[in-house]
């Protein structure tokens, strides 16, 4: 018999809230970085911001990087697929299709999660708790956007697809999270991103030239808040969230995501909040809710 399924608890909920409050800034800093710095040199700074902050924290405690090469391993591979993949991905994807589309397709990435660790994570069997939430959770996802965004679908293939590969490399990423070896999460978070530095910051400068441009201040700051909050400070809270209540229980901050990308926009860009928002806010909170209130665990075939 497999072993008893991670439960959240309070103090889980509180760190995927502030999980999704520190990437859900990332929308407005992205939006000023971008105005003066391209895509792919704002990606590599704040990768390689968080890897040098998560280094620093790691010396700091007389701790250092795994030295072992099957946890390198798995490090470069998250890495490779959940942060310079992905972050290239969407960006490409989101010159094809509008935001709205791709924030809806980014939270397929539960729906991901969730049936790759039912199939891989004997700890995270599927219920019909985890299904209702994703249920609510993705048509709060698709009210707060607007259901007007999924008439896109079907146009752009390619740009759609992108965003498609990019939640699905979010997803395996948390899986892998929850494999052998495990790391503690600021080794893990420090790893990963600094094994993605190695790939972006090189890019960055074959792409971009970023030495040719002068941005101002503001641009720079965003791009450093977004290295230290979003990235270093994020990260941190990933895989802590992982190793306390499980892959699945994780992914949910894509669907509290969008609203807290919302409310910064209200409180620090003067931005307007629709009725609509609080309704589709309600809806998640009720998917978050949804696999503690109904706890039941689904049937798994003899021998899985």
């Amino acid at each position: 018999m497999p072993p008893v399924p991670p439960s959240a608890s309070r103090q889980d909920y509180l760190l995927l809230l502030l999980l999704a409050a520190a990437w859900g800034s990332s929308f407005f800093l992205i939006k000023i970085a971008v105005a003066a710095i391209p895509p792919m040199t704002v990606a590599a700074g704040r990768i390689a911001i968080g890897a040098a902050v998560l280094l620093a924290l790691l010396r700091a405690r007389g701790a250092g990087l795994p030295r072992r090469p099957q946890a390198w391993l798995k490090l470069t591979t998250m890495g490779a697929i959940g942060i310079v993949g992905p972050f290239a991905l969407i960006g490409w994807g989101e010159t094809r299709i509008d935001s709205g589309l791709a924030a809806i397709l980014i939270a397929l990435v539960p729906f991901a999660t969730i049936l790759l660790a039912h199939l891989f994570v004997p700890e995270e069997p599927l219920s019909a708790g985890k299904l209702a939430g994703l249920a609510l959770g993705f048509f709060g996802v698709v009210l707060l956007i607007g259901p007007s965004a999924l008439r896109g679908l079907g146009g752009d293939l390619l740009g759609q697809l992108a965003i498609v590969a990019a939640a699905l490399g979010y997803a395996v990423t948390a899986i892998i999270a929850r494999r052998p070896p495990h790391l503690a999460p600021e080794v893990a978070a420090a790893g990963m991103l600094t094994a993605a530095t190695v790939v972006a910051v090189p890019a960055a400068a074959l792409i971009d030239r970023p030495w040719t441009l002068a941005p101002g201040a503001v641009p720079l700051a965003a791009v450093g808040i977004l290295g230290l909050v979003s990235t270093a400070g994020g990260y941190i809270l990933f895989f802590r969230i992982i190793a306390r209540a499980g892959a699945g229980f994780a992914s949910f901050n894509n669907y509290l995501v969008p609203p807290m990308g919302v409310f910064w926009g209200a409180v620090l860009l003067g931005e307007r909040v629709e009725p609509r928002a609080l309704l589709a806010l309600a809806l998640i909170l009720a998917g978050l809710a949804a696999p503690r209130l109904w706890p039941g665990r689904a049937h798994r075939p003899a021998g899985s």
